[in-house]
């Protein structure tokens, strides 16, 4: 399966491609619309306002305490929404970068029919909305992803769809971001996309400092491998969740690894927007950041997680 993609060496935002210098600080992992609630069982009201003036003023807040990115994770079938995503990037400045592909196994539309579908078919149809955009809208994805698990393993179905999108990766020279709570899966995750020539530093284990991933051996096997792995709920835990993680991450550090971290919030939900008294998009650099610095930790270190790192994985690479 082969592709091409004429905006190779840039970074594709979901109002056309920019130099990759353009990215500033970025949140890798965030969702402005996502709908989550839409499965049997899942009553904790997941999800988030269907309202663009509420997402404007979040992202805008983003914008004023220094921010320039966001890496926008929603995928089809939980409330992907490019059109709304184009216009907050216009209104407030901030550069969104769109995902494509399908989340986790309960989550995947019904009319997808992943089930009996080839992962090769799956990948074309990724492929498809990389070169051509999404629907009729001509909006690109600029990262494959958030593909992911449900549980501390990969079902069937869902192999298929980390299968497609390391396809839909080689050929188009998008970056892949998952979602992996629950250890060992993101090791899993990365034997599939090995299987299928992906290197794994073109790749993202997402929501390793979730509570059930917090595992030194974890991390490391996967840093170790050539993997980014993404702290991506902070602010978003019970205190002291936080502070092991955050003691984990500084051991990272120490040990050498700055260039294969990335920081996020993982906004997904209407409690975590600031309107509704969450930490929204402006947790990370208004507290966590200070924090890492008083701990010791330098300002090129931050600057290379923030900022040199999110470039370096989103930058489309042929």
């Amino acid at each position: 399966m082969s592709a091409t993609h004429e905006n190779a060496g840039f970074i594709q935002t979901v109002r056309g491609p920019i130099q990759p210098d353009q990215l500033g600080i970025t949140l890798p992992h965030e969702h402005l619309y996502d709908q989550l609630w839409e499965i049997p069982g899942r009553n904790d009201y997941a999800g988030q306002l269907d309202d663009d003036e509420a997402v404007y003023e979040e992202v805008l807040a983003f914008r004023k305490a220094g921010g320039q990115s966001i890496v926008e994770c929603t995928v089809r079938g939980i409330g992907r929404s490019p059109e709304k995503l184009a216009r907050i990037s216009e209104r407030s400045g901030v550069n969104i970068v769109m995902g494509c592909g399908w989340y986790r196994q309960p989550y995947y539309p019904a009319e997808d029919l992943i089930d009996r579908r080839s992962a090769d078919d799956l990948a074309r149809e990724i492929i498809a909305e990389i070169e051509h955009g999404v629907g009729e809208s001509g909006i690109r994805p600029g990262i494959i992803g958030e593909v992911g698990t449900d549980k501390s393993w990969v079902s069937a179905q869902e192999e298929r769809v980390h299968r497609a999108a390391a396809r839909a990766h080689l050929a188009t020279g998008l970056a892949i971001t998952t979602h992996s709570i629950g250890k060992p899966v993101g090791l899993t995750e990365l034997d599939i996309f090995e299987d299928e020539g992906v290197d794994p530093h073109r790749v993202i284990i997402g929501h390793c400092d979730h509570p059930f991933c917090l595992s030194l051996e974890y991390h490391q096997e996967l840093l170790k491998r050539g993997a980014y792995v993404q702290f991506d709920t902070v602010g978003n835990k019970p205190p002291e969740m936080e502070e092991r993680a955050f003691h984990l991450l500084l051991k990272h550090l120490e040990a050498g690894y700055a260039d294969q971290l990335l920081l996020s919030h993982d906004v997904c939900k209407i409690q975590h927007f600031r309107c509704f008294g969450g930490n929204g998009f402006t947790y990370l650099i208004e507290t966590f950041l200070p924090k890492l610095r008083k701990a010791g930790v330098s300002d090129d270190l931050i600057h290379t997680m923030i900022v040199e790192n999110p470039k370096g994985i989103f930058t489309i690479q042929r």
